[in-house]
């Protein structure tokens, strides 16, 4: 299967870059390195064709304390870079797109301001920004996944759909940073439902959870987002953005 892009992601809390369990960075924050920028030029080095950046002190505080460094992520990179994190309105929209960021991931926001999610989509369209759906016990999620909203995760990518957006993050919060497997049932059910164009998230342990992601691509599941196995290693060959490209994962 040609085309699955595997995206890494870079957490940063701190200034550092660090995975997240269970988005949570109180329960466990594991520092992966101290220079995000060049983690990000590693994964470069390793040929990955887009970074995930998730910025944890925007998103909890509004705080813009790694601002720089996503700057000199996106300068030190002649791949894109996709961030997410503390978006909730225009103008934190146009300051992140500012540090040269490709494309941007909304959350919380399309539940709670939704003339301000539009807003947003109306000016930057639907190939700069992306929604994320992240669920609990097949509930949408919200605030730092701290907030249920209220609303199954088929019917808010409906919703999302209706609104102009073209492509969606499905994250089982359960299982990201877990290594515990991907929940591809409530990704794959997402991808049918809607026809949008999805990107897999969390719970990615091995070369085997990879090769059954890359299985979704004929729903729509054409890229899966990788962090923790990423960091330790836990494929049998790094070079794995070749694989997946030279068509052997099928």
């Amino acid at each position: 299967m040609n085309n699955f892009l595997i995206i890494p992601s870079i957490d940063i809390s701190g200034g550092k870059t660090v995975q997240v369990v269970q988005g949570i960075p109180e329960l466990n924050c594991a520092e992966y390195g101290n220079d995000p920028v060049e983690t990000a030029m590693l994964w470069r080095a390793e040929n990955a064709k887009i970074i995930h950046v998730v910025d944890f002190d925007n998103s909890a505080s509004h705080s813009h304390i790694n601002f720089d460094i996503i700057a000199d992520i996106c300068d030190s990179v002649i791949i894109p870079v996709e961030m997410g994190g503390g978006i909730s309105t225009l103008e934190d929209a146009e300051e992140v797109f500012s540090l040269g960021v490709y494309r941007i991931i909304i959350g919380s926001l399309i539940h709670d301001d939704k003339k301000s999610f539009s807003d947003i989509l109306s000016k930057f369209g639907p190939r700069k920004v992306v929604a994320a759906i992240d669920t609990v016990d097949n509930r949408v999620v919200i605030h730092g996944r701290k907030s249920d909203a209220n609303i199954s995760p088929v019917d808010f990518a409906f919703e999302l759909k209706a609104a102009g957006i073209e492509r969606i993050i499905v994250t089982d919060v359960k299982r990201n940073g877990m290594l515990a497997g991907p929940n591809l049932e409530l990704t794959k059910s997402i991808a049918e439902a809607t026809g949008l164009q999805i990107t897999h998230s969390g719970g990615i342990s091995n070369y085997e959870d990879l090769i059954e992601t890359s299985k979704l691509a004929e729903r729509g599941v054409d890229s899966v987002i990788i962090g923790r196995a990423l960091y330790e290693n836990k494929f049998p060959c790094q070079k794995i953005w070749r694989v997946a490209e030279s068509g052997i994962i099928n």
